[in-house]
């Protein structure tokens, strides 16, 4: 055919050949072609504070960010960054060093890794992870080594031996994810103390991505890693408006670690988006100053949404693995007789009206993610009620 290359090559980069569609794109159209309640995709169904819906719009009509920000990002929202890690976890950054703002944080991840690494370079992540870490990694030609969290007495925990021993002399960084997507884990002082300990020790990098800090429930408490002994000059802390106030598509993420390592990401970051989000950099510095009665309020909202479903999900048959944070609930379906993740949840929206998405996703082990299936709560109370009616159809056979 004219116009075609003769060659056999594959048209898409061999780095990203086994990244195909995501699993969210196949469930979200699975749940809009059966009308089914979608539990799979992370985002709100309503919208975040409407006085920070407002500052966007005002920053829009007052011609603020209309035309491209500054490369960091504007000096309001790296000051307000830098003002909120000082004031929640004593962190002192300087705005105009050590704050670097991105297209969210899929950018920063992204821009970090292509930024860091080299080809050959092992990454350690704890899976199962976020998709886009792989593809990340893949994108910058390092070599990931995942470190299986597993179940533990109703939660899903890290092996700090298996951690120790997935180190090499090849080992250039540590990706972690704390709360965690999709477990619901948040990391202990202990278990991130050992962390900390062996990257000092081993000399490593440390990316880690805390999008959901303002999300932790019951007696779990959000404890960055740069705040721990030897930590602050090796981390690269990535945040998020997002997750935090419920405006997913204005996609404005943040970095914060040293004046050579931001420089680092920057130099990536600047030919990834360049810049993005103008007008709603504006609103997030507002959003970040919101007093903390915003903070616990969200929290409190959002943990009796967790219990909500969670309590459904028990109803109808699941194990539950109850988060300690995040939005999402992991349920192990071997009790209703399943045990492929994939096939239950392609079958669940004609089975119930409802989407989830199978872990195995998120493993390079996929057996050791098989069983297990997520559930997004972050809907509004009246969605998850008529959600909780329907799997309750699964018990029911």
């Amino acid at each position: 055919m004219t116009g075609m290359t003769s060659s056999a090559r594959p048209l898409l980069n061999r780095r990203l050949a086994e990244f195909g569609t995501t699993i969210f794109a196949e469930m979200s159209a699975l749940a809009l072609k059966t009308g089914s309640i979608n539990l799979g995709q992370g985002f709100p169904d309503t919208d975040g504070p409407e006085e920070i819906r407002e500052a966007a719009v005002r920053a829009l009509r007052d011609g603020r960010g209309n035309q491209y920000p500054p490369g960091p990002g504007i000096p309001e929202l790296r000051g307000a960054v830098a003002a909120h890690q000082q004031q929640r976890y004593g962190l002192s950054y300087d705005p105009d060093r050590e704050v670097l703002v991105t297209a969210g944080a899929t950018e920063a991840i992204a821009a970090s890794l292509l930024a860091l690494l080299e080809p050959g370079d092992e990454v350690i992540a704890f899976e199962p992870y976020y998709d886009s870490y792989a593809a990340c990694m893949a994108m910058a030609g390092g070599t990931r080594v995942p470190v299986t969290l597993r179940p533990h007495d109703g939660s899903f925990r890290l092996d700090l031996d298996e951690l120790r021993d997935a180190v090499t002399d090849r080992t250039r960084l540590l990706l972690i994810n704390t709360p965690h997507n999709p477990t619901g884990t948040v990391l202990t002082r202990e278990e991130l103390t050992a962390i900390a300990e062996l990257a000092v020790e081993r000399d490593l990098l440390v990316v880690t991505d805390e999008v959901y800090e303002h999300l932790v429930f019951d007696d779990a408490e959000h404890l960055p890693l740069a705040t721990f002994p030897g930590m602050r000059e090796r981390t690269v802390t990535i945040g998020s408006a997002g997750k935090s106030f419920s405006f997913t598509g204005w996609k404005v993420g943040w970095i914060t670690s040293t004046p050579e390592l931001v420089t680092a990401v920057r130099s990536a970051k600047q030919f990834l988006t360049y810049v993005a989000s103008g007008p709603f950099q504006y609103a997030v510095a507002e959003a970040l100053a919101l007093p903390d009665t915003y903070f616990s309020a969200f929290r409190a909202d959002m943990l009796a949404k967790r219990d909500l479903l969670a309590a459904g999900l028990a109803e109808s048959g699941f194990e539950v693995f109850k988060p300690a944070g995040t939005y999402f609930i992991t349920t192990d379906i071997r009790p209703l007789g399943e045990s492929d993740g994939f096939a239950f949840c392609r079958a669940l929206p004609e089975r119930a009206g409802v989407v989830a998405i199978p872990n195995a996703v998120f493993y390079d082990h996929r057996e050791a993610g098989a069983p297990f299936v997520r559930f997004a709560f972050c809907k509004q109370t009246g969605v998850l009620e008529e959600a909780v009616k329907r799997l309750k159809a699964l018990a029911e056979g």
